[in-house]
């Protein structure tokens, strides 16, 4: 009987060693997607910031010209400005 319990007692480890290694793998499976979501998630970030950069360097140039027109127009209004310049 002994044998019969030594028996059962190593079928019982295995499969418990079986699961153990199942669970691992799944876990490391788990971790490996969420690593790659996580560095497309960086990956996406920082291409949105660049194109933030761009949108705002686009919007502040469109600012200086908008006001230097506005000035431009204040002059020539005034009899200030090179329109009204006579050669």
């Amino acid at each position: 009987m002994a044998s019969h319990q030594m028996f059962k007692s190593g079928q019982a480890r295995g499969e418990g060693q079986a699961k153990a290694d199942q669970m691992m793998d799944s876990a490391r499976g788990t971790a490996d997607a969420a690593r790659a979501k996580a560095s497309q998630a960086t990956q996406s970030a920082s291409q949105s910031k660049e194109n933030a950069g761009g949108m705002l360097q686009q919007t502040g140039e469109h600012v200086m010209n908008m006001a230097h027109n506005a000035m431009d127009t204040v002059k020539n209004t005034l009899g200030m400005g090179d329109s009204n310049k006579k050669c």
